[in-house]
């Protein structure tokens, strides 16, 4: 590092020495010495159209790629827009780093109306993270950015926010030995794996559920699976893990009755990288009348609302390896039970879910197989968290517990910079899209390939549908749409409302090759889908 370099300097390189080439952000009056550093050492910079953009683009740049997505952003508003995309990761955790300016050491706390100020802006922030500090001299980065990468990488990730004083940013770098110091997460015991496969050998009717924290060990997923001879099921977060085409599986049905009676009905479940949280199953609660055996590297998690026979504070790959070396085989997955699952989930289709099957249907068709998707909070992504088939993970994305609106189309950029060659989708509802729509202007500007589905039925349909059920006046719920078709052509898109099924696949197809993102407009009330 030049002697001659600042904080701002120092922080980027830290950036750097741990493997980042990518922030996203908005340049600012309080960040230009880190944006000196980020000019300096040649680091890819994405310019957003708004902070919340910035959060959600680096939330999916992580999921997709499994390696942390990063922001600048200055101090008060630009941190507060972005509070959004921070708290979904944090509840679907997700690794994104933020570095944002906050006000000079000297006016900390004190309220003068300096720009931008907020009184603590680090405890306005810290709810919605896993780490936030706040660093007044270079000196202090090293630790802070090693501190937030053992967040990433040995336990649950969840955001990390790092408040950069002015003074420290623009202060004479004393940091000299730009180096990554890395962490190691849990490992099983010995006999905590051997207590575990006892209770795996003794079972006659086991089932596993795989969790995102499965997102990286499918192979030890799938082989666990085989030997074991378990039925297994997928939460929203863990798609992909077991292959939808696989006959041991039940999918990412565990919202369904007959997968919940299943669980039940089981003498043995084994829950792998997963909190079983409302948004995983979408009931009051689950039941498990049998053993439960608990896997994950969260310690909260391991007993926390559905208390274990065996909780195992462990990293999920070497887990299920240690355990698929251990347990007898030759057991097979119980193919009735199975199909008569399946076929029970099947039945409980409802008409508009019918349609959303028929619109997903043909992605999946225009979809090739290692694309990916990135839903948002819309009552086509209910149906298909459940329904659309995937055959690896980090393939399917869905904002999940924090459910915020907005996600999709910024996250799904994010994923597209990540993952160049991996054909992207975006599929959001009409409401959803006018949050985050500006950040169209920002796939033009890059020329990303980028479809983004718009399922339009001129509502906040979920939440009409809920004032109905309760026999409350719809307040809220009917707003008056723009012509989407035009307001993407404003931007530089392209854009299409497709008049079948079959032009729906070629306008997907078509997409994946085009020079910019296209807008595709499908209808509630399409005749193609009545």
């Amino acid at each position: 590092m030049r002697s001659n370099q600042v904080g701002g300097h120092a922080a980027i390189a830290l950036l750097e020495a741990y493997g980042v080439d990518t922030v996203f952000g908005i340049p600012g009056v309080h960040t230009l010495e880190l944006y000196r550093g980020i000019a300096d050492r040649k680091m890819r910079h994405i310019g957003v159209r708004h902070e919340q953009g910035a959060g959600f683009m680096a939330d999916g740049y992580a999921r997709a790629s499994g390696r942390p997505g990063v922001c600048c952003l200055i101090t008060g508003p630009g941190l507060m827009n972005a509070a959004t995309p921070i708290g979904q990761a944090y509840s679907d955790s997700v690794p994104v780093l933020v570095l944002a300016s906050v006000n000079d050491s000297s006016d900390l706390g004190k309220g003068r109306g300096r720009l931008h100020e907020i009184t603590d802006q680090q405890a306005a922030i810290q709810p919605l993270t896993g780490l936030t500090r706040t660093i007044r001299d270079p000196a202090e980065l090293p630790d802070a950015m090693a501190d937030a990468f053992r967040l990433f990488e040995a336990g649950r990730a969840r955001p990390a926010v790092l408040n950069l004083t002015l003074d420290m940013l623009r202060a004479p770098a004393a940091v000299t030995d730009v180096q990554r110091r890395r962490a190691s997460r849990p490992q099983p015991k010995g006999p905590d794996i051997e207590a575990a496969a006892k209770l795996i050998d003794a079972a006659e009717r086991s089932m596993v559920i795989f969790g995102g924290g499965c997102a990286d060990c499918e192979a030890e997923a799938r082989a666990f699976l085989r030997k074991s001879g378990a039925v297994a099921v997928t939460t929203t977060a863990g798609k992909g893990v077991i292959a939808d085409s696989d006959p041991a599986t039940l999918s990412s049905s565990l919202q369904s009755e007959a997968t919940q009676q299943a669980l039940a009905d089981s003498d043995l479940v084994i829950a792998v990288g997963t909190e079983l949280a409302e948004t995983d199953h979408w009931s009051g609660s689950l039941t498990f009348r049998g053993k439960l055996i608990r896997i994950d590297i969260d310690a909260p998690t391991l007993t926390r609302d559905y208390p274990p026979s065996i909780a195992l504070l462990a990293d999920a790959g070497p887990t299920l390896a240690a355990l698929t070396e251990r347990i007898r085989g030759g057991r097979k997955p119980d193919g009735t039970r199975i199909a008569r699952i399946r076929a029970a989930n099947a039945e409980d289709l409802q008409p508009l879910e019918k349609r959303h099957v028929a619109v997903l249907d043909a992605v999946r068709a225009a979809l090739p197989a290692d694309g990916q998707v990135f839903t948002d909070m819309t009552q086509i992504a209910y149906t298909a968290n459940f329904y659309f088939p995937c055959e690896v993970p980090r393939r399917w994305f869905h904002p999940l517990g924090f459910g915020t609106l907005g996600y999709a189309m910024p996250a799904a950029i994010g994923g597209k910079i990540a993952c160049p060659d991996r054909p992207t989708i975006a599929i959001v509802g009409d409401g959803g899209f006018l949050f985050t729509m500006q950040e169209l202007g920002t796939a033009v500007e890059l020329g990303l390939p980028l479809p983004v589905l718009v399922w339009n039925n001129d509502a906040f349909g979920q939440i009409a549908q809920g004032m109905n059920a309760r026999d409350i006046p719809e307040l809220g719920v009917r707003q008056r749409n723009p012509d989407y078709l035009a307001l993407a052509r404003a931007f530089g898109a392209d854009a299409v409302r497709p008049g079948s099924l079959q032009a729906l696949k070629d306008a997907v197809v078509a997409a994946f090759s085009a020079r910019g993102p296209t807008l595709i407009e499908v209808r509630e009330d399409a005749p193609f889908l009545t």
